[in-house]
This record gives C-alpha cells, structure tokens and sequence, in this order.
C-alpha cells in the first residue's frame, strides 16, 4: 500500500507564507492523482484542492483560489501545498490524500490518507 506523510506545518501570522509537503512511500506512486484536504475542529474535513497523476487536472476550493497552489514531483514521490496569503480561517489539521486511478473532489474519491499536518494562522 502506499504511504503517506504530511511535513511542514506550524504556527504563522496572518499573511504569511507556508508550504507544505507530502511524501509517499511503499508501493509505487505511479497513476495516482492527489489531494490536499483539512479539518477545523468542530467541522467536517473538506476538500482543499487536488491534481491529476499528470498534473493536467487541478481544481481548488474557492476558498483557497488565488492563495494556494498544488503541485507534485513524480520523480521525487511528491505533492506540495503552497499557501500565501494565510487567514486565521485556514487554520485546521491538512491531509494528504491519493486515489489511484481516479479523480475526485470528495473525501471518499480517496482511499490512502497522511496523519496529518496542524498549520494556524494567529491573526
């Protein structure tokens, strides 16, 4: 099964910068498309943004438009967050999440899921 494992979350101030990584190991990444999601407390977790294996697909939640970016480095096993602009609003526990051969906005689209990363934003 492949792996996954979220780094790069902290405590920033509002408008900062952050960027957060995903690495997946065990079987092979290959024909995976990814997603980022998060969960505040207290509410559901929700869909951030997601790419396709190729990275020809990209979609990101409204909220997010504009302030963060997906990306993903096959060769290196890799997905990345890229946020700016951060609100005390974005602040929430982020997940990685891979669904081999599928695309999708939801979380059940995804079957392999990270432990998770905290990111706040302090205003």
């Amino acid at each position: 099964q492949v792996q996954l494992a979220e780094s790069g979350g902290e405590v920033v101030q509002a408008g900062d910068s952050l960027r957060l990584s995903c690495t997946a190991s065990g079987r092979p990444f290959s024909g995976y498309s990814m997603g980022w999601f998060r969960q505040a407390p207290g509410k559901e977790r929700e869909f951030v943004a997601a790419i396709s294996w190729g990275g020809s697909r990209i979609s990101y939640a409204d909220s997010v438009k504009g302030r963060f970016t997906i990306s993903r480095d096959n060769a290196k096993n890799a997905v990345y967050l890229q946020m700016i602009s951060l609100k005390p609003e974005d602040t929430a526990v982020y997940y990685c999440a891979g669904a081999r051969g599928k695309y999708g906005l939801n979380v059940y689209d995804y079957d392999r899921w990270g432990q998770g990363t905290q990111v706040t934003v302090s205003s």
